[in-house]
């Protein structure tokens, strides 16, 4: 009985002290991070479209965790501010991206969120200069992942320059983007000093060819269906026009994104990858028709399917339960003037000419006849310093007269001066918090002029984005992968939250420019 007695003592010292020293199990970390990026993507597409999505998109509904309330907090919403935004946890009052061009002070001319006079692109028969980041202040995750010291690879691929340039980051691998003049896939000397084999290879095989003449037909068409344009300019249907304003731009995204998870061994090295994919087409699509045309269902329905046969081709390559989904949209989109006037809602197209003539007609009249704007980007006024000085006038004067003037137009909301901007007032609501989240000082406008709800500075027949209002600010936000906890989640997030959560994931810094927070709720404890 005696030794019995020390048996058992032994056995239950033994498991004490093992359980003691056991290390906390720490989850897996994905060996690949697919991030998707639909431009011109609003959260209602997922409620609308759910019936006809059974691929990819519906995967994740069903498998992830889906935000209900996910919003970008800032003002404008526009792609390369959206594309910025996602990977760095940024505002663009500290990301330095203010939106998709800007005028640069120092030249005084435009430039665009990826100008880089210094890089040439790679790719382009014709060449031409090429892009980079080096306009985005701040870090990503992948940067962060670099920075850590992470045996990882980081590629951004979209249709767009920016779309492709501003997630990937600083420190990426490379990024590749479509150019229409060579109907090539290029990228720039900042990354590279010559384009890959197996890139170089997929524009020797045409990608557009076999698009040539094509109908872009519902997705559900029937024999004798009619489509809802051609890539043939003489026939009876609409012409469609560039390929980026079809849903065949985005099956070629899609075929480039699987040669590049190939090619660059994508999921298979030491440490996490990273691929940032953006598809384009349904931006360009919902600009020329409205969220309400059977078009941006359809297309929508497509994108549910390509990336559907995406996540088929990685799970094949490196096995199901190793790649971590974000899937989110740069911005939405307002409804077409005409078709909400028709269903007694508010909207209209504003001129932005008229309206920064009308302005500078009352600067005139109050300082003297001159040029007073230097760049007007749709409501983004920028006053011509040369003409001021000219007239002896003080700017922060001008700006309040022509702040003034502005504020007597139809149909203008609000209007906010650089000055306003920098002494930093507490703002009343989320609308005016918005603006002041998108400004920064030494590129943003003088003036920023915000229409009413449905108004927008854009002309017939087609749409627009850039407000903080919900058509524009309110996207999908879905993780889905290892570690995650699917459900819906209903609580009010910002898309600033998707990169503090990717780098607690992958146990890395945080963005340097992140105003986000980790979405914990979302990631199961081990």
């Amino acid at each position: 009985m005696k030794h019995t007695r020390r048996y058992f003592f032994l056995i239950f010292f033994t498991l004490l002290m093992t359980a003691g020293n056991a290390q906390p199990q720490k989850s897996q970390k994905p060996k690949l991070v697919l991030v998707v990026v639909v431009d011109q993507f609003r959260y209602d597409y997922l409620l609308r479209f759910r019936d006809g999505y059974n691929g990819g998109i519906a995967r994740l509904l069903n498998g992830g965790a889906v935000f209900a309330d996910a919003r970008y907090p800032q003002f404008p919403t526009v792609t390369a501010v959206g594309h910025s935004t996602i990977m760095s946890g940024a505002t663009p009052s500290v990301s330095g991206i203010v939106g998709n061009e800007w005028l640069d002070r120092e030249s005084n001319a435009p430039v665009t969120s990826v100008t880089d006079k210094s890089t040439t692109m790679l790719g382009n028969i014709v060449g031409g200069k090429g892009a980079s980041p080096r306009r985005l202040l701040v870090s990503t995750v992948g940067d962060e992942l670099k920075m850590a010291g992470r045996e990882s690879k980081v590629i951004g691929i979209s249709v767009k320059d920016r779309s492709a340039i501003l997630p990937a980051g600083h420190m990426a691998d490379a990024a590749y983007w479509f150019d229409n003049d060579s109907l090539h896939f290029v990228s720039s000397t900042y990354y590279m000093k010559e384009l890959p084999a197996w890139v170089a290879k997929v524009n020797a095989d045409r990608p557009t060819y076999k698009y040539m003449g094509a109908e872009w037909k519902p997705v559900n068409a029937k024999p004798g269906d009619k489509p809802f344009c051609s890539l043939v300019a003489d026939v009876a249907a609409r012409f469609c026009g560039a390929i980026e304003l079809t849903p065949f731009s985005n099956e070629m995204l899609e075929e480039f994104a699987e040669k590049a998870i190939e090619q660059e061994q994508l999921g298979s090295h030491h440490d996490t990858d990273l691929l940032a994919l953006s598809f384009s087409a349904n931006d360009y699509v919902g600009h020329a028709l409205g969220p309400d045309a059977p078009e941006v269902r359809d297309i929508s329905i497509r994108t549910d399917q390509l990336l559907g046969k995406l996540l088929d081709f990685i799970n094949a390559r490196i096995g199901q339960g190793n790649t971590l989904v974000v899937f989110t949209a740069d911005h939405g989109v307002s409804p077409v003037p005409k078709v909400n006037n028709a269903r007694k809602m508010p909207g209209g197209w504003l001129t932005a000419a008229e309206y920064s003539g009308k302005i500078g007609g009352k600067l005139a009249e109050k300082f003297g006849s001159g040029e007073w704007f230097s760049y007007d980007n749709s409501g983004f006024l920028y006053l011509n310093y040369a003409t001021a000085a000219l007239k002896n006038a003080d700017l922060r004067e001008v700006r309040r007269a022509a702040a003034e003037a502005a504020r007597s137009l139809p149909h203008i909301a609000r209007v906010l001066t650089s000055d306003e901007a920098l002494r930093g007032s507490d703002p009343a609501d989320a609308v005016g918090r918005a603006m002041q989240l998108g400004f920064y000082g030494p590129r943003s406008a003088d003036l920023e002029l915000l229409p009413e709800p449905y108004y927008m500075f854009s002309s017939p027949p087609g749409t627009t984005h850039a407000t903080p209002y919900s058509y524009d600010n309110h996207v999908p936000v879905i993780f889905y992968g290892p570690g995650i906890r699917p459900g819906i989640y209903q609580d009010r997030v910002a898309v600033n939250d998707i990169a503090p959560t990717l780098a607690e994931i992958l146990q890395i810094e945080t963005p340097s420019g992140s105003s986000g927070r980790i979405l914990k709720e979302i990631l199961e404890q081990k």
